[in-house]
């Protein structure tokens, strides 16, 4: 569960990233977060994990506040940044334990769910290698592998399909619909506009730091008052709020 309130961050010269956004997501359900680049999708992602402050506004993960109690928060849930180039000189099954000792993984627990989702994402034979000599595709996958480990309630995931090969993407896709049959969550930003469509529940599109639309597919067709797809609704939607100068 999500639960951001007049959520705020500016940079500079108070230019709003974010601009008080409300956003709830609820278990059991699989939550895309869509905007063009510079939308504030990764500066949000970054306040619901505590990487950044907000400048106002509460955040609330599994019930827990993000600023107040950090740790609890940060437990609950399991972050797959964009970017996979982390601890290139360690050996994956290295990181992999060192994650585990992080989440306080049993050992035993650790050693089955490393096992099961190396084999799942075809890693592997591949998890006594350093990481330096990981393809990005690999180290996507054992960013996934590494932030999946302790069976968090919550996956946040930013842009996860980048450098995936299709089977992976797949597999991943299944994964995410198995968390959310679970009555866990899965949030997830993505500029695959197809993959939204096909896996989504409800979505929401930011631009200009402000939330332009949040609800189900079915519901953006009604409101756009046409059987149109994801990706033309969304370009409809940004298009307007570029014209309008980014006001709501």
């Amino acid at each position: 569960m999500i639960q951001l309130s007049q959520v705020s961050k500016s940079y500079g010269k108070g230019v709003k990233a974010v601009d008080s956004i409300d956003l709830h997501v609820y278990p059991g359900e699989i939550f895309g977060f869509l905007g063009p680049n510079g939308a504030g999708k990764t500066t949000t992602i970054k306040m619901m994990t505590g990487i950044l402050t907000p400048d106002q506004g509460q955040i609330l993960i599994n019930g827990f506040d993000i600023q107040r109690d950090a740790m609890n928060a940060k437990k609950s849930f399991g972050y797959i940044p964009d970017d996979p180039n982390v601890f290139p000189r360690l050996k994956a099954i290295e990181y992999l334990r060192f994650m585990g000792d992080i989440y306080d993984v049993p050992t035993e627990k650790r050693t089955e769910r490393i096992e099961m989702l190396a084999r799942r994402f075809s890693l592997d034979e591949a998890l006594t290698d350093r990481i330096q000599s990981y393809s990005h595709g690999m180290r996507q996958k054992l960013m996934i592998i590494g932030g999946l480990l302790h069976e968090p309630a919550l996956w946040v995931l930013d842009e996860p399909m980048t450098g995936l090969d299709p089977k992976s993407s797949f597999v991943l896709k299944e994964m995410m619909r198995e968390q959310a049959d679970t009555g866990k969550t899965v949030f997830f930003s993505t500029h695959v506009l197809d993959v939204a469509e096909k896996v989504c529940d409800r979505v929401a599109i930011i631009d200009r730091g402000r939330i332009l639309f949040c609800g189900s597919i079915d519901a953006m067709h009604q409101q756009s008052k046409r059987d149109a797809s994801l990706e033309s609704m969304f370009l409809d939607l940004v298009n307007h709020n570029e014209m309008a100068g980014g006001s709501q």
